[in-house]
């Protein structure tokens, strides 16, 4: 093969992947531009009461985010379970809750599925005691984000989630939240941050409010976040997450300067809700 073949393919290859993020952006613009569907629209008010609580120009932009979400994932049903389209907008308007005031959302770019049992599932994991023996142990779970590019989730959990929404508890929140921590493959705690030095009171503050969390969890108190956030800093963040969305006030109060952080990361103030 000549070089000045091999020079063209190199040249047509680098245009592609140069143009590969205008051809994305406009796709996405397009789909922006749609009329929501009235049906999901009704959806929405039998099944998000929180989308009711927004203001209007966060409705609009997560009806937007919604279109987009839909148009780009899979959603798989399991255990025999048909996915519905009253499934995908249930999970897709909780979802992209994480995304709104984004000049530039990406959708969750490493997300390729989302499955979804009828309830909990059953996963069946290996661990090493402390004598170093394997052990394997069954969970029982409402959900989870894998790295892989897929979030499972209990279709009875999400609606639990969405039905109440000022419990701090809902499923969607906490995988998606998992999905952002996981920008970089692994999930640490330590979503993508933007701007100098956020990284560092980042850490402070969350590391601060973790270690709080275990001493809690240890001595049997009552703490706002769930002890399952305990368990290392990546649930941490996704519980703190729950929280954060739907008891605002409570956070605000209990925990100010985690709830800035918070604050600043999101892109909106709940307690404004």
């Amino acid at each position: 093969m000549g070089l000045l073949v091999i020079f063209g393919i190199a040249l047509l290859v680098a245009v592609w992947f140069a143009s590969e993020p205008i051809v994305v952006g406009y796709r996405r613009a397009k789909l922006r531009r749609r009329p929501f569907p009235e049906a999901w629209r009704e959806i929405l008010r039998r099944r998000v009461p929180y989308f009711r609580l927004l203001p209007a120009d966060l409705q609009l932009q997560l009806k937007k985010h919604i279109q987009v979400f839909l148009a780009e994932k899979v959603f798989v049903g399991c255990a025999d379970l048909e996915v519905t389209e009253e499934m995908r907008v249930t999970i897709a308007a909780q979802a992209c809750l994480l995304l709104l005031n984004r000049r530039r959302a990406d959708y969750f770019p490493n997300l390729r599925q989302i499955l979804v049992y009828p309830g909990a599932f059953i996963v069946d994991r290996v661990s090493t005691d402390g004598a170093g023996v394997l052990q394997e142990q069954r969970h029982v779970l409402s959900g989870e984000s894998w790295s892989q590019g897929q979030v499972v989730l209990s279709w009875d959990d999400v609606l639990d989630g969405a039905s109440v929404v000022d419990d701090g508890r809902n499923v969607v929140i906490h995988e998606f939240a998992h999905q952002l921590d996981q920008h970089n493959g692994h999930a640490n705690g330590a979503p993508l941050l933007i701007g100098r030095g956020r990284y560092a009171r980042w850490a402070r503050v969350l590391g601060e409010e973790f270690a709080a969390l275990q001493r809690r969890a240890s001595q049997g108190l009552p703490s706002l976040f769930s002890y399952y956030g305990a368990t290392n800093p990546a649930e941490f963040f996704a519980v703190a997450s729950e929280v954060f969305f739907e008891q605002a006030g409570r956070m605000h109060v209990e925990h100010p300067e985690m709830y800035r952080e918070l604050r600043r990361l999101y892109r909106v103030d709940p307690l404004s809700w």
